[in-house]
């Protein structure tokens, strides 16, 4: 094993390298996957010339050079493929507060009569509404006013319906 500071050579096989370089020429693959593999190359020490210095890929690629130390040194540890994509959470992220069911009983709440001495619902009062019937633990007033705006429903509508309007233009 390596020690901590001693750099890890990158050595490509002449095969590993054309997959590389037809990588890097190909339209449909990320911009992400395609740097990695640009790191990869300039930093084969198999080609003939002077090799590239980390600072100087990462000046060509775009990138702080501590991310060109990482990649080469996930490529010499892993293999090719694990250093050309990203890592998989290992944690996943937030669940959504609202589920369908939990957003249908905030668009009825919407569409009934606001509370007495309120002409009409106000997005902290929908979120107090929601904590107290436990229809969600807790949210803040800008996850409903996010939920509301995916299902088009306006507060400010007299006609006060959740449903979009049917009718063309010109009609």
């Amino acid at each position: 094993m390596p020690r901590q500071n001693e750099k890890l050579r990158v050595n490509l096989k002449p095969r590993v390298r054309k997959q590389l370089e037809a990588l890097c020429r190909q339209g449909c693959v990320s911009a992400a996957k395609v740097r990695r593999a640009r790191i990869l190359l300039l930093a084969d020490e198999s080609q003939p010339g002077e090799a590239l210095s980390d600072v100087e890929i990462a000046e060509r690629v775009g990138l702080c050079g501590r991310q060109v130390v990482r990649i080469r040194q996930q490529f010499v540890r892993e293999g090719g493929a694990p250093a050309l994509e990203r890592k998989k959470r290992s944690r996943p992220g937030t669940t959504p507060k609202f589920d369908g069911r939990a957003e249908a009983r905030l668009v009825a709440l919407c569409c009934s009569t606001p509370p007495e001495g309120r002409a009409r619902w106000t997005m902290r009062l929908l979120a107090d509404e929601l904590g107290r019937l436990q229809i969600v633990t807790s949210v803040c007033p800008e996850t409903v006013r996010q939920c509301l705006k995916k299902t088009g429903l306006s507060l400010g509508n007299r006609k006060g319906s959740a449903s979009r309007s049917r009718t063309g233009r010109g009609s």
